[in-house]
């Protein structure tokens, strides 16, 4: 158990500097899904209703603030491999509960505007956002945030005004 302790709260510290990019594109994105839940019932509150999830209300709020802390985590480079591998998780549920119902048209959510609405090319269709961020998400786990990240930073204080620089 220590052992998977101290590799989720030590990634690599090596990848590009162009992972800032990578880390900012993921890390926006759940930012502001999360800001959306809060804004918008229907995604939030609502969209989880019809889901069927238990305690809608709360569990979006619990989403939406783990996507908009989580979100800035990944920007800022902080607890970069356990936040990426949460976020990894997120997804996969999402896709298991919204996507993979679209192979047989039993969605509990509207159908999409416009074809394919179910079937095969409707699910990759629809999936391809929650597949980018699944795939980026253990990307970054497994790379790691690079030097430009508060993860490094943390672990090399003298260092940080050199690698900035």
């Amino acid at each position: 158990m220590e052992k998977n302790i101290k590799w989720l709260m030590n990634p690599p510290l090596t990848a590009s500097n162009s992972i800032v990019y990578l880390r900012f594109l993921v890390g926006s994105i759940f930012f502001w899904e999360g800001v959306l839940k809060f804004v918008y019932t229907n995604q939030g509150v609502g969209r989880f209703t019809k889901l069927g999830l238990p305690f809608p209300e709360l569990t979006a709020d619990v989403i939406a603030g783990f996507e908009i802390i989580g979100g800035l985590f990944i920007i800022l480079g902080l607890f970069s491999r356990i936040t990426s591998l949460a976020f990894a998780i997120e997804m996969l549920v999402a896709i298991w509960m919204t996507k993979i119902v679209l192979f047989s048209g039993i969605s509990p959510l509207p159908l999409p505007q416009v074809p394919p609405k179910i079937g095969g090319w409707a699910f990759l269709h629809e999936v391809r956002t929650d597949y980018a961020l699944l795939v980026l998400s253990l990307f970054i786990a497994w790379e790691g945030p690079g030097k430009k990240s508060l993860d490094y930073k943390l672990k090399h204080k003298n260092k940080w005004s050199k690698t900035v620089s």
